[in-house]
């Protein structure tokens, strides 16, 4: 029987995908194989996983690059689907020069650590992808970060973080053949909207922590407001991952006419970008609130200062006050000790000292001293 003639197949990337030879006489094509079974991640290969697909069902596993490689060009009309975790640089130029990718975009999968972003090289679209993660135990945010290469009949995903988990949405795909028959940008909306899904509980766990930090703040803790400073700069942490992949979406949106994307991916784009949206919206909350409760932390703990301060200020006043009535009395009682003290010295040559009167004169002397200044200290509300 002679082969079926494919039709060429537009992409989002922007290219037709043309037929490839036909099978040479004698050779059969290999039959579909169950899914694998292998787990996401094999220790000590950066390949986690590789598959060539047929009408959206999985038809070959193979274990390394070249039967990846060479099974894309035996089977017709096929999609290969290469995942990787941490490869290392021979192995990315292996990919290069096979698919060929360029190599700014291959260098950036190399060294990680970009920001969100999509960008066209020929006939392939590398997009940057970060996900995040929630975790419970930490209170923290984990970041991921994962590197697409879409081309006419491949997708590369290399991975530098265990998160997103890849095999969940790898599994998914191959559930509904008819969604993955769509092509490489069908992986491609899948992945997206797997990190997107993930900003969700992230979104949960940073409204959770806003409401025990505003129950803090309220209660006087006075570590809070260490804790107010590290949850803004997660929220600004996130508000980077998130920002910038609206414009991904957006770039994606713009090609739909130009490339004739498939009207179902279409609706699959519109809805991850309407819970990106809201995600956005709500970091975009957290932050203002943040920086609200931040000002409001800090009035509460001037005005609990200040209300230290007045009561420092009242308990040094009544000390004062003390200290003056103590004064003031030992004024008073020093002048008759002082005049006691002189009539009191064993000497035969002193005034008044044989006088008839002289006893009550120093009598009279101290009563006069110590009444003066009780008048002056009382005058002067010391006592």
């Amino acid at each position: 029987m002679s082969e079926r003639p494919r039709n060429p197949i537009r992409t989002l990337a922007g290219r037709v995908r043309r037929p490839s030879p036909s099978t040479p006489a004698g050779r059969t094509s290999p039959q579909p194989t169950a899914p694998s079974t292998r787990q996401d991640r094999r220790p000590g290969a950066s390949m986690v996983d590789s598959a060539i697909y047929v009408d959206g069902r999985r038809t070959a596993s193979p274990v390394t690059l070249a039967e990846t490689f060479r099974g894309l060009r035996e089977l017709t009309e096929s999609v290969g689907w290469i995942g990787l975790y941490r490869p290392t640089q021979d192995e990315l130029a292996a990919l290069a020069a096979e698919f060929d990718l360029h190599e700014l975009a291959v260098e950036d999968a190399i060294v990680a650590h970009q920001r969100p972003k999509i960008e066209r090289y020929g006939d392939t679209l590398f997009v940057v992808l970060r996900a995040a993660r929630y975790v419970d135990a930490s209170e923290e945010v984990e970041f991921g970060e994962v590197h697409l290469f879409v081309g006419p009949d491949f997708v590369i995903t290399v991975r530098h973080s265990e998160a997103p988990d890849l095999s969940a949405v790898r599994r998914r795909l191959e559930s509904d053949p008819e969604l993955l028959a769509r092509g490489p940008e069908a992986v491609l909306y899948a992945i997206l909207d797997r990190v997107v899904d993930g900003y969700g509980p992230v979104v949960r766990g940073l409204r959770n922590d806003i409401d025990e930090i505003e129950t803090e703040v309220f209660r006087g803790d006075p570590a809070v407001s260490r804790r107010i400073y590290e949850l803004s700069r997660e929220v600004i942490e996130f508000e980077r991952a998130v920002r910038p992949l609206a414009t991904v979406i957006a770039s994606l949106s713009a090609g739909f006419e130009k490339y004739g994307t498939d009207e179902e991916l279409r609706r699959y784009l519109r809805d991850v970008e309407d819970h990106l949206t809201e995600v956005r919206e709500q970091v975009d909350g957290f932050r203002h609130l943040l920086r609200d409760i931040l000002t409001v932390n800090a009035t509460l703990v001037a005005q609990q200062q200040n209300e230290e301060m007045k009561t420092l200020t009242e308990a040094s006043m009544d000390q004062n006050e003390e200290v003056k009535k103590i004064s003031a009395w030992a004024a008073i009682l020093f002048a008759p000790t002082l005049i006691g003290t002189v009539y009191g010295m064993n000497f035969d040559a002193m005034p008044e000292l044989h006088w008839r009167f002289g006893y009550l004169y120093a009598i009279g002397m101290m009563g006069l001293v110590s009444i003066g200044l009780y008048g002056i200290f009382k005058g002067r509300r010391w006592i």
